[in-house]
């Protein structure tokens, strides 16, 4: 046998054609589809069982409901930021924005290297693995200083919007991309992380026309945008099945941030449930099939779950706040994740009508405005909407949160951040450049990416003043 393969070799290279031995690993795959402002009933499948104002019913979404239906859906999923480069940044380095320094778009020295990123500790941890990301990013640290091996550059929210028929979104060109990557991956015998950060379906809306002739009414596009970004999930677990490695594979969904839906309260940019709670699906080996867990996660818990697979045992960045869910994912959503930190946290004070915290303990969340010092608590495990403040009728645990809150904060973010907090005045000081017209705003990103380590000529034409002032 051996000979026959020398001779087949032989053939293969005196023809002039390459032989690529099949990939041998046995590490774990990862590819991870992180969409963009889709809320909690933004897919097809229902997110919380029995509630229908968790999915969207006439979503046309069979191979993210394949998923599904192979893994587990988690029904209290949290982003870890409620607007996009918040969001993005916590992900990548695995804590909250408030301990990173990163709490808005405008807070781009953040306290960790970027050689603690999630790319970064993954191939410290295990040196076979190599990684990707394509599609937005939206932060002027570039991919390759966070470790991506292959990427499209610095990208902004504008850069998805193409002029091409055939690619509405980006999405179909951010999958190919990715088909390539992964046969390349394969033969050369590296298990892979591959985040695919899709525009879509971020505003404004695109579609195939072929798709879009399918609806009607004032929600067609957005429907028609969604069903291409489920036509190119289909091409992924195609070509996975394609490679051989599906069975080595997880496959994780979910959205940077929230949106407004049709029951939670608030949306994209506020701390309430409506711009927290997102879609999480996770399938791959072990994992048993058609599973829900109500264990509240948040995406910067990803960095440790993806490096307790890929190499169980390796000793963490120091300051990572984020769990790892790989004893929840093994025994289908029950457990616990264990965190460095015992709550999570969330900040947000510009774009929005009130300098907000919010925190959330075991049941409880608490949420606080700066300026008009209100105090908002919610047993979320039993009041998912929000709809009954019980602050006045457990002042104890609120009292506690709040002082958790305020010390978390005042830690992360310093004694001058935090007595502008205090004082409740918010002029550009404490705003980091909210308010701004289109030039100060575009200068003001410019000055950041020179900070982060990147000439401002680097960011992708039209990404200077349209990225700075929206995501």
């Amino acid at each position: 046998m051996k000979k026959l393969k020398l001779f087949l070799l032989s053939l293969l290279c005196a023809s002039g054609l390459t032989y690529a031995a099949p990939s041998t690993s046995t590490s774990p795959n990862f590819l991870f589809i992180f969409v963009d402002d889709q809320g909690l009933d933004g897919t097809s499948v229902e997110m919380i069982p029995g509630k229908d104002y968790s999915h969207t019913a006439n979503y046309k979404m069979p191979n993210l409901e394949r998923i599904a239906s192979q893994g587990i859906i988690f029904s209290q999923a949290y982003a870890a930021h409620p607007k996009c480069e918040g969001s993005r940044a916590a992900f990548q380095m695995g804590r909250s924005t408030v301990t990173l320094n990163a709490i808005d778009k405008w807070h781009v020295n953040w306290s960790a290297p970027v050689t603690d990123s999630i790319a970064n500790t993954l191939k410290r941890a295990n040196s076979t693995y190599r990684a990707a990301h394509f599609g937005k990013w939206q932060w002027p640290q570039t991919p390759e200083q966070m470790g991506y091996d292959a990427s499209d550059g610095i990208t902004m929210n504008e850069d998805g919007d193409t002029s091409d028929p055939l690619d509405p979104k980006q999405s179909f060109g951010i999958t190919r991309r990715a088909q390539d990557y992964m046969d390349k991956q394969v033969k050369e015998g590296h298990p892979f992380y591959l985040q695919l950060s899709y525009y879509a379906p971020h505003a404004k809306p695109q579609a195939l026309a072929s798709t879009l002739k399918n609806y009607s009414g004032p929600t067609a596009l957005m429907a028609a945008m969604t069903e291409d970004l489920d036509t190119c999930i289909g091409v992924l677990l195609k070509k996975l099945d394609q490679l051989g490695i599906s069975k080595n594979t997880y496959v994780i969904y979910m959205s940077d941030n929230g949106m407004k839906t049709k029951s939670l309260k608030g949306e994209k940019a506020v701390l309430d449930e409506g711009g927290l709670r997102v879609p999480l699906i996770v399938s791959g080996p072990g994992i048993n099939a058609k599973a829900y867990t109500n264990i509240p996660v948040i995406s910067y818990d990803m960095m440790p779950t993806i490096v307790d697979f890929a190499a169980p045992g390796f000793a963490m960045p120091k300051g990572i706040e984020g769990g790892s869910w790989k004893s929840l994912l093994l025994n289908s959503g029950k457990g616990e994740v264990k965190r460095p930190i015992d709550h999570m946290i969330w900040h947000h004070d510009v774009e929005v009508p009130h300098p907000q915290t919010a925190i959330r303990n075991n049941e409880y969340k608490l949420m606080y405005y700066w300026d008009t010092k209100d105090v908002f608590l919610y047993d979320i495990n039993n009041d998912a909407l929000e709809t009954n403040n019980i602050a006045k009728s457990k002042p104890a645990v609120a009292d506690a949160l709040l002082a958790q809150l305020k010390t978390h904060v005042r830690t992360s973010l310093g004694e001058e951040k935090f007595a502008a907090l205090e004082s409740g005045k918010f002029g550009d000081e404490s705003k980091g450049g909210a308010g701004m017209g289109a030039g100060a705003a575009a200068a003001g990103m410019a000055a950041g990416m020179e900070a982060g380590g990147m000439a401002a000529g680097g960011m992708a034409a039209g990404g200077m003043a349209a990225g700075a002032t929206s995501n």
